[in-house]
């Protein structure tokens, strides 16, 4: 696991996320591109983040006025590339090591393929970030 360096704008979203959810928060970085943030809360703190009907996760959103996407963490690199992907679902990921680089293969559903990418690219370039900052892994290809 690599070491997450944070933006002071990303140390800010992290308190205010913590104080308003009470999930501890493990990464956070802003998709200015896309009005989003998206954090990387501790295993098993998915339930707390989001709150009873959605109610935690809608008051960070409407605090910030932001998308907000919430990423489990998970000290395995399948489960926490399979982790950002959700809600797709994941056939298969095999992370191999070619030419001193670690590429993450991963097998989707045909008709999850589009949703997987996201449209102009934006989930699949989510995936290779938080892919790249937790778990050093250079590329993710999806098959």
């Amino acid at each position: 696991m690599s070491k997450v360096k944070l933006s002071m704008d990303g140390i800010r979203y992290i308190t205010l996320f913590e104080s308003l959810t009470g999930a501890m928060a493990m990464d956070c970085f802003e998709d200015s591109e896309n009005n989003r943030l998206v954090f990387v809360v501790k295993s098993g703190d998915m339930g707390l983040a989001i709150g009873k009907g959605g109610d935690r996760i809608n008051r960070v959103k409407k605090t910030t006025g932001k998308h907000i996407d919430i990423i489990e963490h998970s000290d395995d690199p399948v489960e926490f590339v399979k982790n950002v992907f959700h809600p797709v679902s994941i056939k298969n990921v095999n992370i191999i090591l070619r030419d001193d680089k670690r590429i993450a293969y991963v097998e989707v559903h045909t008709k999850e393929k589009g949703l997987a990418i996201g449209r102009d690219g934006k989930n699949i370039e989510k995936v290779r970030k938080l892919s790249a900052r937790h778990h050093n892994i250079d590329d993710v290809i999806i098959q």
